[in-house]
């Protein structure tokens, strides 16, 4: 009986997981606008390029690098909203939209959010290893972003 039941509970399962499978959210990455993109208004020197590119811009640009586990319900779900979000408070593929005091306060917070641990989050430095950020990595962030301040204030 007990049997019986547990296989009956693991057949359900299994058509939920392949039921789930098709709902899909979208995975975008839309085309960015010549010419306002971070790196073409302001490009960051290369070890800051490098240190955006592996552990910021998945989810804070229109270049986000979709993992094939982004391809399977519920994680699916889980990636695509945190893009989502990522993007929605920050994103570099869209710096050009931002005006100085916005850019200004983006910067800002760059260090703020890396100094203090706060990003990358741990649910992306968990699965991307590469991305976690050394010591160097966080004042290299933050004295761009300083000077990116400064030169925007000089404005």
């Amino acid at each position: 009986m007990i049997k019986k039941a547990l296989k009956l509970a693991a057949i359900v399962l299994a058509l939920l997981f392949v039921g789930v499978q098709f709902v899909r959210p979208a995975r975008t990455n839309p085309a960015v606008v010549a010419g306002q993109s971070l790196e073409e208004m302001s490009p960051p020197p290369a070890h800051v390029r490098e240190v955006l590119d592996r552990s910021c811009m998945d989810c804070h640009s229109y270049r986000t690098r979709w993992p094939w586990y982004s391809n399977v319900a519920p994680m699916s779900w889980f990636v695509v909203e945190h893009v989502r979000d990522g993007r929605r408070e920050l994103n570099f593929s869209k710096w050009g939209s931002y005006n100085e005091a916005e850019r200004a306060s983006l910067l800002k917070a760059v260090c703020g959010t890396v100094r203090e641990g706060y990003m990358p989050l741990a649910s992306y430095t968990l699965v991307h290893r590469g991305g976690v950020l050394a010591e160097e990595d966080v004042k290299a962030l933050c004295d761009w972003s300083a000077a990116e301040q400064r030169k925007l204030n000089a404005e």
